[in-house]
């Protein structure tokens, strides 16, 4: 029996060494497998385990056995410490920019978009065609947002342990209008807020708008934003605002856990900061359990709450929301004063979908395409970049934070791969300043093909050419 489920072992590596099943794929049922060499379940089994143990494949509670081919340990990026001072906010050109390339069919590893098929479209289409025949309940401003979506989004706030009513929530166009209502309602133009590093552009970018001063306070890879930079940020200046994403940080991918997010909770209120929560990648975590926001630990209000469907729903539905705590009025005010409110069609079809089980039975799937899809693209840079890059190993989200070695340039790295039609975020749009020019952020929200396996290939043959270069 021994030599029969190593010779099943050695089969199977062959198979994964010629290309059969790749970096990321799940292996055929055992049965399958049983039938396929003429064995019993239990070799097949023994089989797997033995590949498990060489390390070219690796189970996955509930749904088999995948290909994990070894390679070069990839670390992880460190976290740059900097002085932390308020500075003026500059517009990066290169945001927009990214946005129109990636409306020329360039390979879209930039921008943080879910392709399409990681998205539940037919079931938005009928239920945005459900809304729209409900007359004239469609038609009026909906302020502050239609009740069965402020409702449905008030039972998912509950499930979280954050107990709340649809009149603390307010409908926002997707979670960029919810953290620039935040801003609004707390600060006026050359306050300074705290943000993490690197950060969201969007974030930055709606400090631009607002004329707001930023402090940037390093954020490390697995455990989020540094409290200890925080607090001494909060000791030397008058900080009016904090915006953070505890979970799945875009673009580190980090995840504070429970005991940090309650400290700094109680850490900003206790400085009368308020905290601006982006939980937008919450709900696409990789684990067995949704990790908890941070309002959860919120007991004055100070907790401005922002989230959206952009990532799991769809992006072009531009649906959010937010709690703003102690706040609703300011927020409220600013919301009325802006738009008006937020479109009624697609509250009314997102609450439908809701109240239909429907959210959450995607996400079941969902959760387990974007790890796959993150840990072959994962496995893709550490194979074809060159040595000494590190690649942040997120625990939920879609988007991969790359270091380059050196002083390779990611900008030079961006350019070369513009001009052959490949599309990745340079690290310099992650900052008010020049620290991660060595630094690529990659989306991992798009199905595996030859064309993004070729794409993430000939983009590590041009940073070893600028690596040769430099």
């Amino acid at each position: 029996m021994g030599i029969l489920y190593n010779q099943v072992a050695d089969q199977l590596h062959a198979l994964i060494r010629d290309g059969v099943y790749r970096e990321g794929e799940r292996l055929p049922g055992v049965r399958a497998l049983s039938r396929q060499f003429g064995v019993s379940v239990s070799t097949v089994l023994q089989a797997h385990q033995t590949l498990e143990a060489r390390g070219y494949v690796e189970a996955r509670e509930r749904s088999g056995y995948f290909v994990h081919l070894p390679r070069r340990d990839t670390p992880e990026p460190v976290m740059q410490k900097h002085k932390a001072k308020p500075v003026p906010v500059s517009a990066r050109d290169m945001a927009l920019d990214l946005c129109a390339d990636e409306e020329k069919r360039m390979v879209p590893l930039a921008a943080a978009v879910p392709h399409p098929d990681f998205l539940p479209v037919r079931q938005i289409q009928q239920a945005t065609l459900w809304a729209a025949r409900r007359g004239l309940e469609t038609l009026d401003y909906a302020f502050p947002g239609k009740i069965e979506y402020r409702r449905q989004v008030a039972q998912r706030m509950a499930a979280l342990g954050i107990i709340t009513t649809p009149d603390d929530i307010l409908a926002t166009n997707g979670a960029q209008e919810a953290i620039i209502l935040a801003l609004q309602a707390v600060t006026r133009p050359g306050d300074i807020v705290v943000v993490e590093s690197p950060s969201f552009p969007g974030i930055l970018q709606a400090l631009v708008v607002l004329g707001l001063r930023v402090i940037e306070v390093p954020t490390h890879p697995a455990e989020g934003l540094s409290l200890e930079g925080l607090e001494l940020a909060l000791e030397q200046w008058p900080v009016k605002a904090c915006v953070v994403v505890p979970n799945h940080s875009n673009p580190m991918g980090a995840r504070m856990s429970d005991l940090r997010k309650q400290q700094l909770v109680q850490m900003l209120d206790v400085a009368g900061v308020p905290l601006i929560e982006d939980d937008i990648y919450g709900d696409l975590y990789y684990g067995t359990d949704r990790p908890r926001p941070a309002k959860v630990f919120d007991r004055t209000g100070n907790v401005i709450y922002c989230n959206s469907f952009s990532k799991t729903i769809s992006p072009g539905l531009r649906l959010g929301w937010m709690m703003p705590g102690k706040y609703l009025a300011e927020a409220r005010q600013q919301k009325y004063f802006s738009n008006l409110g937020t479109a009624s069609v697609p509250q009314i079809a997102v609450a439908h979908f809701l109240e239909q089980g429907g959210y959450d039975r995607y996400l079941r799937s969902a959760r387990q395409r974007y790890r796959e899809a993150t840990d072959r693209m994962r496995a893709a840079v550490g194979r074809s970049f060159p040595e000494g890059t590190a690649v942040s190993r997120p625990q939920g989200g879609f988007v991969l934070w790359v270091q380059l070695p050196g002083s390779v340039s990611g900008t030079e790295v961006f350019r070369r791969a513009r001009e052959e039609n490949i599309n990745v975020a340079p690290g310099l749009m992650f900052s008010t300043t020049d620290k991660y020019e060595n630094c690529l952020r990659l989306n991992g929200a798009n199905p595996w093909s030859e064309r993004v396996e070729q794409a993430i290939a000939r983009l590590g043959a041009i940073a070893t050419a600028v690596a040769d270069e430099s």
